[in-house]
């Protein structure tokens, strides 16, 4: 019987590369990406900001808690989740019970950089100080993406496929050691 390798977990900032980072790793694993923005995009018929302006954030949360779920009920995928994602104490322990969680980091300056011209993110819009919204955001989720974590790795200054492949190390070794209890 083959051993079914744990999940892989992304989570972060918007802009941080969840979505870029996680298709690299899993392609390079063999594994399935998903990704639970999308899922909850396609199964609503409409983008993320849509459901924001039309059902709010609440209603935007519940669907996302419903598209962790599912997406963690296929063992050893690769999942990248919303940056909100992880504020729910509920969808912390679905995701750390279901593997390993990957902080990607990055500065508030990095950030809105990467978001430049950006305009379907419910949260930064209606703000001319974006990097300023980003790190007051921070401030409030960075501790939460910290210590739900199972490491932090930062992208500043670096491509996705140099931030993949410490990913792909880092979970190699974790792996690894594991195996070896």
């Amino acid at each position: 019987m083959r051993q079914i390798l744990p999940t892989i977990v992304v989570i972060g900032f918007m802009g941080a590369g969840k979505t870029s980072v996680g298709r690299l790793v899993a392609r390079a694993l063999g594994r399935e990406f998903v990704d639970t923005d999308l899922m909850i995009e396609r199964a609503a018929h409409m983008t993320i900001a849509e459901l924001f302006r039309r059902e709010g954030e609440l209603s935007f949360r519940r669907r996302e808690m419903a598209a962790i779920d599912r997406a963690i009920s296929v063992p050893g995928r690769v999942i990248a989740v919303g940056g909100g994602a992880v504020l729910s104490a509920e969808n912390r322990t679905a995701l750390k019970q279901a593997g390993l969680l990957v902080y990607l980091r990055a500065t508030p300056e990095t950030l809105a950089g990467r978001l430049t011209g950006v305009t379907d993110r419910p949260l930064l819009n209606n703000t001319a100080d974006r990097a300023g919204r980003i790190r007051d955001l921070l401030v409030a989720r960075g501790p939460i993406y910290e210590t739900a974590g199972d490491v932090a790795i930062d992208t500043d200054r670096r491509n996705v496929e140099q931030v993949a492949v410490e990913v792909l190390e880092w979970y190699r070794r974790r792996v690894g050691a594991m195996a070896g209890r």
